[in-house]
């Protein structure tokens, strides 16, 4: 079919392909610049709004496990899961 063509439309045709081959990429990547940078500033605009957390006070002292747990208690967590699981199911 392009072999039918002269060869000035055909080149024609290249060029304005081309053209808007630039131009749509083009718009894209401007499009994606201005979206990078639009969430840099609003993550900066959040950031700078948010305040610190209170820290929260606890009258109870930290309880610290330093030993793994007993299989005493794994088997009744596992207890517990497969009662609650059978309850859902009814």
């Amino acid at each position: 079919m392009l072999y039918n063509l002269p060869k000035e439309l055909l080149t024609a045709q290249l060029m304005d392909g081309l053209v808007l081959l630039v131009l749509g990429m083009g718009t894209v990547f401007v499009f994606l610049v201005i979206l990078i940078y639009a969430t840099k500033l609003m993550s900066k605009l959040c950031n700078r709004n948010q305040t610190a957390p209170a820290q929260a006070v606890s009258s109870a002292p930290a309880v610290q496990r330093t030993a793994p747990a007993p299989a005493q208690d794994d088997a009744a967590i596992a207890a517990a899961i497969a009662a609650a699981y059978d309850k859902s199911r009814q």
